[in-house]
């Protein structure tokens, strides 16, 4: 079944994962997970560290441009060795609050370097701040039950979707946050709002489980993603194991 899914969607993305350049909880390198991601068969992927409001590896204290460049380089390593080996690596971020993340797409470190107050930016200015910007606000795993998550809080209204499918919590390989109810909740949710559907892996080790969205067509950049998403194209979800349709029906055929 897979091998006919793969067919039909062959260009798979990984839309969730870490460098250790940026967040503090990840063991490899941009470039690292470059190449692991090449040679698991992924088409791209979308490094999202951690910003401030979560748990970034970079000193909180520095001006903010300088604060930027620092976060960027797992980023960029990445995007240097994907250059070298094939992989389209695409830019984006996990934003932080008290718990609460969202994964941000489409836009870049120049928007970032110009928009110092995104540091202090809420919830809902964040959405408006990247919807100005043409990008793309998707609440990453938002029934996972952790200590460093105070308590459930959704904010239909400011994101575009969600992450439907984190395969930390579903594909048999993963080693933290293994709960398959997270994600049966995230699809619920979604479904209940209208909110459109991705899915990753939240990976932070080259301990590759798979998981992304796949596409009938190479994407050419973060916001040719955006558009993707946004105007509905269609995808397939996985969480490196069991394959979905994009509104988080498990495909059969």
């Amino acid at each position: 079944m897979n091998m006919k899914i793969r067919e039909r969607y062959p260009y798979l993305y990984e839309t969730h994962l870490h460098t250790s350049e940026a967040s503090a909880c990840a063991r490899n390198t941009g470039a690292e997970m470059a190449r692991a991601c090449r040679e698991y068969g992924y088409a791209g992927i979308f490094v999202t560290d951690h910003n401030w409001g979560g748990n970034t590896a970079i000193d909180r204290s520095l001006p903010w441009e300088n604060w930027v460049d620092r976060f960027c380089e797992g980023y960029e390593h990445a995007r240097d060795e994907g250059e070298k080996i094939g992989l389209d690596v695409f830019f984006g971020y996990e934003a932080g609050f008290r718990g609460t993340e969202f994964l941000i797409y489409g836009i870049d470190k120049a928007w970032m370097k110009a928009h110092p107050g995104l540091r202090t930016a809420g919830i809902q200015d964040q959405y408006r701040l990247v919807h100005g910007a043409g990008g793309l606000v998707m609440h990453a795993h938002p029934y996972r039950e952790e200590p460093y998550i105070p308590e459930i809080r959704l904010f239909p209204e400011w994101v575009d979707g969600v992450e439907g499918i984190n395969a930390t919590h579903s594909n048999s390989r993963s080693m933290a946050h293994n709960e398959p109810a997270y994600d049966s909740k995230a699809i619920a949710y979604a479904r209940q709002h209208g909110l459109r559907m991705s899915a990753g892996s939240d990976i932070h080790t080259v301990k590759l489980l798979g998981g992304g969205v796949a596409f009938r067509r190479r994407l050419v950049s973060a916001q040719d993603y955006v558009k993707a998403i946004l105007t509905g194209e269609d995808y397939v979800l996985t969480n490196g194991e069991v394959w979905y349709d994009k509104e988080g029906n498990v495909l059969t055929v």
